[in-house]
């Protein structure tokens, strides 16, 4: 009834909006094909058919023991000059990186350039310390982290000039010991990327400020181009995976605040999984998501990352997570990525995101 009143009112305006909008996401998602996808993450000497795999993918109820890691999860260890490269650059300007604080199974492929020779990492702000302790992750914590270093938003616009991206991804850690959260900082880097590299394209992966929505106007307002805020798993099992102050609806208004307050912000979620949720939790979790107005989702599976972190309670298989991109697809979100290796910072992800912004902006001028 809805749909037909609207077309009562504006048959032409809304029709052949539609059909623009649609046909200028199915030429992006064209242009996707030619980027780098799931399968240059995947090694050549892996299972194609993976339901020929015979290993235990799921612990069963009161089972203590680690689940061995399936062949598609396996990645090469990270060498190479440009890995090492790298490196130096990071260490030697005082930044810190999610690939190596989050013991990130792609940091390999990343940082070396992998076939595509581009060499990417996501910059942590705000020091490798979290005032929080979310249990599947093995960033380190303290009540009481160092003080943030003034010279790192120059040092970070600097080194990500130095590499020469167009496009690049910040994320931080929490500090509730900060009255902002860490807010004005975070913007301001974003401002010095901008002011040295005006096309660059900003993603930032944000910490939630305690939906206080001074901080999520600053940063939602600094001239970024995503919003992205992790919802990390689904409501049931939020308690037990991520910090008690970190909370499921709380993930949800930070994401619908960022988009309120600048609807021009395209905005993105990630979804671990492997922790023990069923198909109708994810189902609803992407469903919250889109009512919230995200934008673009990535799913993933969740890697144990030491003794002391959550036990990976099964092993997705990427037939099924092909099933959870079909149903992303499905319930509208602009893009989602959706594989075994697959993190926040999905550079098949970017791509699309970057051909969808550079459009927006072309039409802008």
């Amino acid at each position: 009834m809805f749909r037909y009143n609207i077309k009562l009112c504006f048959p032409r305006n809304l029709e052949l909006q539609r059909c623009k909008h649609t046909s200028k996401l199915d030429a992006i998602r064209e242009k996707l094909k030619d980027g780098p996808n799931l399968q240059d993450f995947i090694s050549e000497d892996r299972p194609k058919d993976w339901n020929d795999y015979e290993g235990k993918l799921k612990r069963e109820k009161g089972e203590r023991d680690r689940l061995r890691l399936p062949p598609w999860l396996k990645t090469t260890i990270p060498t190479g000059s440009k890995f090492s490269e790298l490196k130096k650059q990071l260490r030697t300007l005082k930044l810190s990186t999610v690939c190596e604080e989050a013991r990130c199974p792609n940091i390999g492929e990343c940082w070396s350039g992998g076939k595509h020779g581009t060499s990417t990492a996501t910059i942590m702000l705000m020091g490798d310390t979290c005032t929080r302790g979310c249990m599947f992750c093995s960033v380190k914590t303290s009540r009481t982290p160092p003080p943030l270093d003034p010279e790192e938003p120059y040092n970070t616009a600097y080194a990500i000039n130095q590499w020469g991206l167009g496009y690049i991804v910040l994320t931080s850690v929490d500090r509730d010991d900060l009255p902002d959260g860490g807010s004005g900082h975070f913007a301001e880097t974003v401002r010095e990327i901008k002011r040295q590299n005006k096309d660059i394209l900003v993603e930032c992966l944000v910490p939630d400020f305690r939906a206080n929505r001074d901080s999520i106007e600053t940063i939602a307002n600094c001239g970024l181009d995503v919003f992205a805020h992790n919802i990390e798993t689904v409501e049931r099992l939020t308690p037990f995976v991520r910090d008690p102050r970190a909370g499921y609806r709380q993930t949800l208004k930070v994401l619908q605040t960022a988009k309120d307050i600048n609807p021009d912000l395209i905005t993105k979620s990630s979804i671990m999984l492997g922790l023990g949720e069923s198909d109708q939790q994810v189902e609803q979790t992407m469903k919250d998501l889109r009512t919230a107005g995200v934008d673009c989702v990535t799913l993933g599976q969740y890697m144990q990352p030491t003794k002391r972190h959550l036990k990976v309670y099964e092993y997705v298989t990427p037939t099924k997570f092909k099933q959870w991109e079909d149903k992303g697809n499905e319930l509208g979100f602009l893009y989602t990525a959706s594989g075994p290796l697959v993190r926040s910072s999905y550079r098949a992800g970017e791509f699309f995101i970057a051909s969808l912004l550079r459009d927006r902006k072309a039409k802008s001028l």
